[in-house]
């Protein structure tokens, strides 16, 4: 779920997001759009990389909400709701009639299925198939789903899948409506959770391991017709599906085709043009570039067709307090205070692709979003108060460091930001050396606390819009993994933070968890253990002829299920 690197360099590209719509209605103009009406035609996605995530095997597809392309053709327990918007943040009925049932210890859920749900051959979908799905998601030769099943299901840990006769004891499958849940721990986020392709029905009748993902059994409004992984994707309507079954997905071409593999120019040229066939298209995975910034700021028929919007993301600095000098809680704050967030929004590409951040948390509701701003530097920092907190720490005499980084601007953890954050903290008396890694080797060290180098630079965005995921894995003690892995960078493990962690955790009530969430990122911002910098924006083109589009609050990304083309 991350955007690409789309670095501006020019003052015009500034005014960009003033241009830029955010009407979900007709995205060129013309008719407003009527989903009553909507249906035909061909929508054509454009992407760099495969929309399927690589595999067309639900079990192997690491997403929630459902996906993009991939929710096009498996449906899920639960959904995200495609509404533009907070709303989009919210979780929804899908295969099941309501978004489960939790015990009163919030350790088992219970789901019922809707009527006249039915796969593309047209057999019944029924309990056991998502069971099915669910445990073949723990066999070893179908890797990269989501990593919760096997620490929140009851036995998990130790499964190995179905292939060899054994169930998972911790789904129950009571009747062919009926899938009970057993968890190890109060998980009151595991609606989100069903969400994720492992959670759509798989016929074991159609099942034949890692063969299955040339043959997806779909059960919603498309079903594959052909699929050249890295290459290409087609899909056709599925005939078993309906609206009168499915109230998330408006499915209004009739035709779907992805290309995959081509260079980012190419799809905003493509976009932009809108010649033929790509006036009837979207990406899914390619943000503008800063030449098609600047043709926006004065073209206003490219106005009409770029839509922005946000996805929960912190990009920010981290510190491992094991290294000197970051164990002194005063270089720390002195760190945060020396930073200039408006150079760094600048080095993202000004203010039409990015917000100043003070708090960890993303500023949206669904997160528990609560203000704080403990170390105010302002727009371009307190020389000052930094000079003056690095003094009482015993470097009254400047102080010399590292910062690590990747050495692309892929997410804003690259030179560009790097040499932002060198240059704000020099002038308060800390010389930063740069030191650059290649894409793999730098999550081999950031992620492993015996190479985590003292101070870097990261981003984060949840698995689902609730505060649990986007806190849990960068502060949770239990969740510091020595032999790599690890997201904990500060190696935080206080009993009283991983204690309000499980409380919270308890509470099946998103409304109620939320302001919980936002306290708890509000008391670790005290610690200094990162400086927050930016809030990334995400700014996208669509074809000339596509209706309805909008950049969901869920993903930061176009849903295919509900643009037209017609």
């Amino acid at each position: 779920m991350r955007r690409s690197a789309a670095l501006l360099t020019t003052a015009a590209l500034l005014t960009a997001a003033a241009a830029c719509s955010s009407d979900h209605g007709s995205s060129s103009g013309g008719a407003a759009f009527d989903p009553k009406n909507c249906q035909g035609g061909t929508l054509y996605v454009l992407n760099q990389s495969d929309s399927t995530g690589h595999h067309l095997d639900p079990a192997r597809i690491y997403t929630s909400g459902g996906g993009s392309v991939t929710s096009l053709i498996f449906r899920t327990l639960t959904t995200r709701h495609r509404v533009p918007g907070e709303a989009g943040d919210q979780v929804v009925p899908d295969l099941a009639t309501d978004t489960g049932k939790a015990s009163a210890d919030a350790k088992t859920w219970t789901y019922h299925l809707k009527d006249g749900l039915k796969f593309d051959d047209g057999t019944p979908i029924t309990a056991k198939d998502i069971k099915w799905g669910v445990e073949r998601a723990f066999a070893p030769e179908l890797p990269g789903g989501i990593p919760y099943l096997r620490d929140w299901l009851v036995g998990g840990e130790d499964y190995k899948g179905p292939y060899k006769g054994k169930e998972l004891d911790s789904i129950q499958t009571p009747d062919d409506k009926t899938i009970i849940f057993k968890l190890r721990k109060p998980e009151g986020d595991f609606p989100y959770v069903a969400t994720a392709t492992q959670f759509a029905p798989v016929p074991k009748a159609k099942d034949d391991g890692t063969g299955y993902e040339k043959h997806p059994v779909a059960s919603g409004p498309y079903k594959v017709q052909s699929h050249e992984q890295d290459k290409n994707l087609v899909l056709v309507r599925n005939p078993y599906w309906s609206r009168s079954v499915d109230d998330q997905r408006l499915a209004c071409p009739d035709r779907i085709e992805g290309t995959y593999g081509l260079n980012a120019a190419v799809i905003n040229q493509r976009l932009s043009s809108s010649a033929g066939k790509d006036a009837n298209a979207i990406t899914a995975d390619t943000d503008l570039s800063p030449a098609e910034l600047a043709r926006i700021s004065n073209d206003p028929n490219l106005k009409k067709r770029a839509v922005k919007g946000e996805f929960g993301e912190t990009d920010y600095l981290a510190f491992n307090p094991k290294v000197k000098p970051f164990d002194d809680i005063r270089v720390r704050e002195a760190v945060a205070y020396a930073v200039s967030r408006q150079s760094v929004v600048n080095a993202a590409g000004g203010s039409s692709l990015a917000k100043a951040a003070t708090t960890f948390l993303p500023d949206q509701a669904a997160f528990g979003y609560q203000p704080y701003d403990y170390f105010p530097a302002g727009p371009g920092g307190d020389v000052a108060k930094a000079k003056e907190l690095l003094a009482q720490a015993g470097h009254a005499s400047g102080l010399t460091v590292t910062l690590a980084h990747r050495n692309a601007d892929y997410n804003h953890d690259g030179p560009a930001v790097a040499t932002a954050v060198q240059a704000a903290l020099k002038k308060a008396g800390i010389n930063v050396t740069l030191k650059p890694y290649d894409d793999a080797a730098y999550g081999d060290a950031i992620q492993k606390p015996s190479t985590e180098p003292g101070m870097f630079l990261t981003t984060w965005g949840a698995d689902w819009p609730t505060g649990g995921p986007f806190l849990g894995p960068i502060f949770d003690g239990r969740q510091i993994l020595k032999d790599g892995g690890n997201f904990n960078a500060s190696q935080l493990n206080d009993p009283k933070i991983n204690a309000e962690f499980d409380a919270i955790n308890k509470i099946t009530d998103p409304a109620q968890a939320r302001p919980r969430w936002g306290a708890l990122d509000a008391e670790i911002g005290k610690q200094a253990l990162t400086v927050p910098l930016i809030h990334p924006i995400y700014i996208r083109l669509t074809g000339k002829n596509v209706k309805n589009a909008y950049l969901d609050q869920w993903r930061g990304s176009y849903d295919p299920a509900m643009v037209s083309v017609k």
